[in-house]
């Protein structure tokens, strides 16, 4: 069989990265526009979520959607799962900023209206609600026949943005990473919602219904950390996989404590014959989210949420970069 990467899959996360460059100091422009009023820009574009100023606090906000697993949703007529995964993409990239995520708005277009179905994944929201402990305070419901196609009659794309507040004081920006920091990472549910393209094409039907397990939602852990430890760093691992601590801090990443290989995501590579460092950049490969920290607080972190999925997957380094240990393999991203 040819090898099948997530660009021959169709989704090219280079490209999307130029593009997103391309059009960066365009946006950033438009931060004059609230210069020195209320609700000024506090930082670039290039986070997982940003900020806007309040006075004492900050409001976070960031937008995403579930991509392509709406497609195995609407394969499988099951939609409970998809609208925890989008509650889960939005709150998770909120918390690495420090912010406490308190409400979210979606946007749902179809291509034809079920009752049912939309029922369905509002449940999910619901549930993806309940467990982060925000308000959905409204949306978007669209019927767009022309544009959204998907499996016949059952086509719909989900997309919401969620806002957060957070003490100015105790934003985490990234800053104080240092060299000897430690990488502390929460244990993920399966897939999550990156790399849905690549599977989807690999995989049986048969095994598909394990790709609609919800990602995991990361806040109540996360906000009791942040309540009693120092965290200089916090990453979602979604596309792009572990490039996306580079995000964070321009110091490089040595892991060489990641999990064993999820069975999962063995039998994706093995169906799509990619090499690891393509499965690292695609996918959380077990690890859903992750931590910065010192040693210390490393360690008394571990110690206090021994049963939280929670484990040391390396450490920072001055070298730029991302380097894998596996084994006696040393993977390079």
């Amino acid at each position: 069989m040819e090898k099948i990467t997530y660009s021959k899959a169709g989704v090219n996360i280079d490209r999307e990265e130029q593009a997103i460059k391309g059009i960066k100091k365009l946006l950033e422009k438009t931060y004059r526009f609230r210069k020195e009023k209320k609700g000024e820009v506090l930082q670039g574009i290039g986070s997982f979520a940003n900020l806007i100023d309040l006075g004492d606090y900050a409001l976070g906000m960031c937008t995403d959607g579930v991509g392509s697993k709406v497609l195995v949703a609407q394969e499988l007529d099951r939609y409970d799962t998809v609208g925890i995964d989008l509650v889960a993409m939005n709150v998770n990239d909120l918390i690495c900023l420090g912010a406490e995520p308190i409400a979210m708005v979606d946007y749902l277009a179809t291509e034809k209206i079920n009752p049912d179905i939309i029922k369905e994944i509002m449940y999910g929201m619901y549930e993806g609600a309940k467990r982060s402990e925000i308000a959905i305070i409204g949306g978007e419901l669209a019927t767009l026949p022309d544009l959204i196609k998907g499996v016949e009659g059952k086509g719909f794309d989900l997309a919401g943005t969620a806002i957060g507040l957070v003490d100015k004081n105790k934003i985490i920006t990234g800053e104080d990473i240092t060299p000897g920091d430690v990488v502390l990472g929460f244990k993920s549910s399966g897939i999550h919602s990156n790399g849905l393209t690549l599977a989807r094409k690999v995989l049986p039907k048969s095994m598909w219904m394990k790709l609609l397990t919800p990602t995991h939602i990361y806040v109540k852990p996360v906000l009791e950390i942040l309540s009693k430890h120092e965290i200089h760093g916090m990453v979602n691992i979604t596309g792009g996989g572990f490039r996306n601590l580079l995000r964070v801090t321009e110091y490089g990443f040595v892991l060489d404590g990641m999990p064993d290989k999820p069975i999962l995501f063995k039998n994706i590579q093995d169906a799509s014959k990619v090499s690891d460092a393509e499965m690292y950049k695609t996918f959380n490969m077990g690890v859903g989210f992750c931590l910065i920290t010192s040693e210390q607080e490393g360690e008394a972190i571990m110690e206090e949420h021994a049963n939280a999925g929670l484990r040391k997957i390396g450490y920072v380094v001055d070298e730029p970069g991302v380097e894998i240990k596996s084994g006696d393999s040393l993977i390079e991203l």
